[in-house]
């Protein structure tokens, strides 16, 4: 059934074709919006569309090609922005590669200035808007071991939250970020994966990601989703500029 808590907004997710950004899609059109999915795996975005979503346009778009990023947000011409788009690197400082920091640096956040930049503008024009910003528990909120990349970018989001939160309160814009704890996704699949090679077991590996949730288990992604639908629609309307931590009691050890 339809809701009505974003009935007639525009809503505009990166990285949607999976994960987070794919049941946060599904649930703000199950809400009433119009939702542009975007996405820069063309194969993802396909299985999205073909699942036949009411009020889900899906489209390409790489965040880290500015462009593309603008030609995305004229398209949309989003109320709500959900930048959910970024990458996981493995290893502690001494592991990190110049190259690894740029990319990780361009796609876990520079990215999201480049949506914001393009979306903002419009958003001020319409005196109302919202943005989402994906950001982690792993970062600002607290050290995750072998996680140096991701979580100095990941901290990085909190701050740009926090600015854009505080330069455009009078215009009506709203900004704040969401950070989790270990959510279950195709990636981190893929992460768990990779651990269980480095320790001969993916039961071990598994073992690991799910011990240090004090629920005992990993998020779904429709439960960030929820929150993502509370930050969009008008309930969430005096919040801004915070950093909703959503990890299972992760960082409340």
């Amino acid at each position: 059934m339809v809701g009505q808590r974003l009935e007639g907004k525009r809503a505009l997710v990166t990285a949607a074709g999976q994960g987070i950004g794919r049941a946060s899609a599904i649930a703000l059109a199950k809400e009433g919006a119009r939702v542009f999915a975007s996405d820069v795996n063309s194969k993802a975005l396909a299985t999205l569309r073909d699942e036949g979503h009411s009020g889900i346009e899906v489209f390409e778009l790489d965040v880290c090609d500015g462009q593309s990023v603008k030609d995305g947000v004229a398209r949309a011409t989003p109320e709500v922005l959900f930048n959910c788009a970024g990458f996981v690197h493995h290893g502690s400082v001494l592991d990190a590669k110049d190259e690894e920091i740029e990319f990780a640096l361009d796609l876990n956040v520079k990215s999201m200035m480049r949506t914001i930049q393009a979306a903002l503008p419009g958003m001020v024009a319409r005196g109302t808007g919202s943005i989402i910003n994906m950001s982690s528990a792993a970062g600002s909120v607290i050290g995750a071991p072998n996680r140096f990349v991701y979580g100095m970018t990941k901290a990085a989001v909190v701050g740009l939250t926090k600015s854009v939160a505080v330069d455009f309160i009078k215009d009506g814009i709203r900004c704040n970020c969401i950070c989790p704890g270990t959510v279950e996704s195709p990636s981190w699949h893929d992460r768990v994966t990779a651990l269980g090679e480095e320790l001969g077991s993916y039961d071990r590996a598994m073992e690991q990601f799910v011990s240090r949730q004090p629920m005992g288990r990993v998020a779904r992604a429709e439960e960030i989703a929820a929150l993502v639908i509370y930050l969009a629609s008008d309930e969430s309307a005096f919040t801004t500029g915070h950093a909703h931590i959503i990890d299972g009691g992760w960082s409340g050890q």
